[in-house]
């Protein structure tokens, strides 16, 4: 896998800490979940560091300092696809 996508995101979060149903409200309003603190979502920061350790085992990354970075959905595929594009 090249990138990390944000159905993809949403779906590990939901893996790591249960549905969110911010997430599903939005979803069907049209807006973007990827620019909603993850706070606003209910997820919080044990949900974060799960998918970030998820997220490192599956595409073989390193996202070091990243949970202290990461406040939204988007924030998190930036980190993510920033290491993703450095990898070999």
């Amino acid at each position: 896998m090249s990138e990390l996508t944000l159905p993809v995101l949403v779906d590990i979060f939901r893996e790591c800490a249960g549905e969110s149903a911010v997430i599903e409200e939005n979803g069907r309003a049209g807006a973007d979940v990827g620019d909603i603190e993850l706070n606003d979502l209910g997820y919080d920061s044990l949900a974060l560091l799960e998918a970030i350790s998820q997220v490192e085992r599956k595409y073989s990354i390193g996202m070091p300092d990243a949970e202290g970075r990461i406040r939204t959905l988007n924030q998190f595929l930036e980190q993510a696809n920033e290491q993703l594009a450095r990898r070999p």
